[in-house]
C-alpha cells in the first residue's frame, strides 16, 4: 500500500499497491502491519456500507467525542464521491482546517480519517456506495454534527447537494463548546 499523509497531520490517503497481470491486478486494502509502522490504529470494530440512490446525495459532518471518538478508512466501492474531512482536535496546528479527496470505485484510494476529525461526504454520481472501517462502535450520547455548509469550516463542495436527511439539516454550527461531553447526572 501507498501511504501519503495529507496537511491534516495523521490523515492519510491511502492507494493499493497493484501487482498486475493478465487476468487484472492484486493488492491489500489494509494490513495490520504496514498500519502500524505508520503509526495508525488497527482496532477495527465494525464495517459500515453506505449506498446512496442520488448523485448530490450529502451526509455529515459527523464524529464522536472522547472516549468514543473513532478513526474510520473510507472506500468508495461504486460509483464516486468527494470525501470530506475536519480538524477538530482543538490543540492541533491545522484546527478548523479541511481536505476533500475523490474516491471512485475506479481509482481505490482510501482515506484515512484519525480520532477528532468530522467526516463527510457527498455524491458525484447516481448509485454510489461507500464502505468504512471503524475503530468504535457507535454510541448516540457522543454523537456530534455539524452543517456541511458552516462558515467556521468554508468547505468548498464540488457540487450543490440535491438530497440531505433531515437529521443532517438540523445540525448546528460548530462552536468548541459542541466539542465537550456532557457530564453525567
Amino acid at each position: 500500500m501507498i501511504f501519503t499523509e495529507t496537511k491534516l497531520k495523521g490523515a492519510f490517503i491511502i492507494e493499493i499497491k497493484k501487482i498486475e497481470d493478465e487476468r487484472g491486478f492484486f493488492g491489500r486494502s489494509y494490513c495490520q502491519t504496514e498500519f502500524k509502522e505508520h503509526g495508525l490504529n488497527t482496532n477495527v470494530v465494525q464495517a459500515n456500507v453506505s449506498y446512496n440512490k442520488k448523485k448530490g446525495t450529502l451526509r455529515g459532518l459527523h464524529m464522536q467525542l472522547p472516549p468514543y471518538d473513532e478513526t474510520k478508512l473510507v472506500r468508495c466501492t461504486k460509483g464516486s464521491l468527494y470525501d470530506v474531512i475536519v480538524d477538530l482536535r482543538k490543540d492541533s496546528p491545522t484546527f478548523k482546517q479541511w481536505i476533500g479527496v475523490e474516491l471512485t470505485a475506479d481509482n481505490y484510494r482510501m482515506l484515512y480519517v484519525p480520532e477528532g476529525f468530522a467526516h463527510s461526504f457527498i455524491t458525484l454520481e447516481d448509485e454510489t456506495e461507500a464502505t468504512y472501517q471503524v475503530t468504535q462502535f457507535y454510541t448516540a450520547g457522543a454523537e456530534r454534527g455539524f452543517r456541511w455548509n458552516d462558515p467556521a469550516f468554508n468547505i468548498q463542495w464540488p457540487i450543490e447537494p440535491v438530497i440531505i436527511s433531515e437529521k443532517d439539516r438540523s445540525h448546528s454550527l460548530f462552536t468548541e463548546a459542541s466539542l465537550i461531553m456532557p457530564e453525567k447526572s
